[in-house]
């Protein structure tokens, strides 16, 4: 199916008078946040200039993105005005942008699996940008009802400028795996705001897969509604030349007995590649029995390229289960490619072999076999373009 924006945006405003969704959308003003100027904490990594006004409110909506979906039988797909009252309930946007298409997307898909409902295939949602020069906002929020399990899969392909927030609302007992993939066109700008709520008992999987793009910007943020909450992070991501990667991760441990374990890895090939990894958790003071681990690694392919990662670990209570970090970023291990060069394989082989193994951890996580096999070639083919 297709998800026209246009259609719904108009039927909303027909019915909900402009007062009642203003003030539906009280909170999300996006004069409520200062125009950033790049000194800022939050975006002090962000070519600023490449955002193409999105952070300063002269990106206008000038075109839409098609949403594509093919959902499972179990799965109910419904395309819902600015009014519905369902939205907002994972996350508020925390920076201008968030706020800018918070305030500016014209009609919302909203995904629902139904309470003790196992889908039987994972839902994919297919969003094509609004093509070369044109500007969309937009909004994506997924429910998993209690005691349901499901799989939905974003994603992203086409052209053009694009900023969204994407809402994942787990209820109780809920099984949740998302996998978010970035497979943009070499003009592609996308600024996109993830906000996962687990309730008691829920467990999520939230996996970002970045690769193509001129500019990405990802930033999930986890927060657990209740006790017994469980979330994997993982990304994956390969930067080229010129290309700026960045994924934000915030992890709020607000109440007791809930864990989180995130672990992103990336490579960085060609002249002014760019990647930067912040990953925030903060366990406060009635979070007792936390158990968290934060995990960055980046490998460097070639010279004139840079990464940037920052691991973040506030705690206010003593009484935890375990807290930790760890971050890297090298070049290739001389060990192993001496290893396996002495056995008779060729260096450029070597080198495919060890980023191969690098990525292979993250890769047999993602238990979406059709997703996994592409970007094994994906990885396979930008393995191709270090050795030409």
């Amino acid at each position: 199916m297709t998800v026209s924006a246009e259609n719904t945006a108009a039927a909303a405003e027909a019915v909900v008078p402009a007062a009642s969704r203003a003030e539906r959308f009280t909170g999300y003003d996006v004069q409520a946040f200062e125009v950033p100027g790049g000194r800022e904490e939050n975006w002090r990594f962000t070519p600023m200039k490449r955002l193409r006004g999105l952070h300063d409110g002269t990106a206008t909506a000038s075109g839409e993105v098609k949403v594509d979906v093919d959902a499972a039988p179990e799965v109910r797909v419904e395309t819902v005005g600015r009014e519905d009252e369902r939205l907002g309930q994972a996350g508020v946007p925390s920076d201008r942008i968030a706020a800018q298409a918070y305030s500016s997307f014209a009609a919302a898909t909203l995904v629902t699996l139904p309470k003790e409902t196992k889908a039987s295939k994972p839902t994919v949602l297919r969003l094509t940008g609004p093509g070369e020069g044109n500007t969309a906002y937009g909004h994506v929020q997924v429910r998993a009802e209690a005691y349901a399990e499901g799989v939905v899969v974003l994603d992203h392909l086409g052209s053009g400028t694009y900023a969204d927030n994407v809402e994942f609302v787990v209820g109780e007992g809920a099984k949740l795996t998302v996998v978010s993939v970035q497979d943009w066109a070499d003009d592609a700008v996308h600024v996109s705001e993830q906000h996962l709520r687990l309730g008691k008992d829920a467990t999520v999987k939230h996996i970002v897969v970045t690769l193509g793009g001129d500019l990405v910007r990802v930033s999930p943020t986890a927060t657990f509604a209740d006790r017994g909450g469980d979330v994997e992070m993982l990304g994956l991501y390969f930067a080229d030349a010129g290309q700026h990667q960045e994924h934000r991760l915030f992890v709020d441990h607000a109440v007791p007995n809930c864990k989180s374990n995130v672990m992103y890895k990336g490579a960085l090939q060609g002249d002014d590649a760019h990647a930067v990894w912040i990953g925030d958790v903060l366990i406060r003071a009635a979070a007792e029995g936390t158990e968290t681990y934060e995990l960055n690694r980046n490998l460097v392919l070639t010279t004139g390229a840079r990464a940037d990662s920052v691991p973040n670990l506030e705690i206010e209570t003593g009484e935890i289960a375990g807290a930790g970090h760890a971050s890297a970023t090298g070049r290739f291990d001389d060990e192993q490619l001496f290893y396996l060069q002495s056995r008779g394989i060729e260096e450029e082989q070597a080198r495919r072999l060890v980023v191969r193994g690098f990525f292979h951890e993250i890769l047999m996580k993602i238990d979406v076999p059709a997703v996994r096999e592409r970007l094994a070639e994906a990885i396979e083919a930008e393995l191709e373009a270090v050795g030409s």
